[in-house]
């Protein structure tokens, strides 16, 4: 079932995403992908197949991953002068790096964890490389879908694949890794340049505050209140969060740089 769910839902949300981001540009394909739209389901599943335990340990691993989504942002964008295939390698090494460290706060209450991500998410968009937003007009060879959706599907499956193997902490961190926002960002870069890449980071990174307020009812919830009523107080918050943060996205253009991280 959960096999199924990652081979039917990967390509769907790749490729609206994909579709999304020629209408309506990158920051607002990032801000889709940056919805809990795997790792939520994932959860769910690992909560029915594992228990409400596992899955609230799970919450706070994954809350540990978005927080490694900030180094990962800062990485891509401090890399992006020497190339897309640069600045992902960078930020992956800067995902594992950050994900390593914060293991020692595994420990720490979810909420005051989930209010430091929040606040590293508002100082990242301040400190991330001008951006565009906007329909792409760039012609896009024939190949070009089928290959995000190779890539993207590949990739959750072989890492959905692993984690449950590592507990539920490392499973948490591991299944956040933004495998949707790497394949839209490097795809970006290739079409718009360093410009429509660091769009998709920051529309990414104003949807995360949403999926930050997703894993709270569940880690704190579903042991006491049951699966499905966590859920769906978790699915109720994304949503009004996530609205509120759209309209933002939509209106990310050509801004002044508040400072350009090329450091590496």
């Amino acid at each position: 079932m959960l096999l199924l769910l990652k081979l039917t839902l990967t390509p769907l949300l790749i490729g609206g995403a994909s579709l999304a981001a020629r209408r309506w540009g990158p920051a607002v394909a990032g801000w889709i992908v940056a919805l809990p739209l795997t790792s939520g389901p994932v959860l769910f599943f690992v909560a029915l197949d594992h228990g409400p335990q596992f899955a609230s340990g799970a919450a706070v691993g994954t809350m540990l991953g978005l927080g490694a989504i900030v180094a990962y942002g800062l990485g891509f964008a401090a890399a992006s002068s020497r190339g897309p295939a640069v600045a992902l390698v960078v930020a992956t090494g800067c995902y594992v790096a950050a994900g390593l460290a914060l293991q020692f706060a595994a420990g720490w209450p979810l909420v005051l964890l989930a209010a430091l991500v929040t606040l590293a998410i508002l100082a990242t968009l301040r400190v991330l490389p001008a951006s565009t937003n906007g329909p792409s007009t760039a012609r896009h060879p024939a190949w070009d879908m089928p290959a995000r959706v190779v890539v993207g599907t590949v990739l959750v499956v072989g890492l959905t694949t692993v984690a449950p193997l590592l507990g539920p902490t490392v499973s948490g961190i591991v299944t956040t890794f933004p495998v949707y926002v790497s394949v839209l960002s490097v795809f970006a870069f290739l079409h718009g340049g360093r410009p429509a890449a660091i769009g998709t980071l920051r529309g990414a990174l104003i949807g995360l505050p949403g999926t930050v307020a997703f894993y709270l009812p569940i880690h704190y919830l579903i042991v006491r209140a049951g699966i499905a009523p966590a859920f769906a107080l978790s699915l109720a918050i994304t949503a009004v969060i996530g609205a509120m943060a759209l309209p933002r996205a939509r209106g990310i253009g050509s801004t002044p740089e508040v400072l350009d991280v090329e450091m590496v």
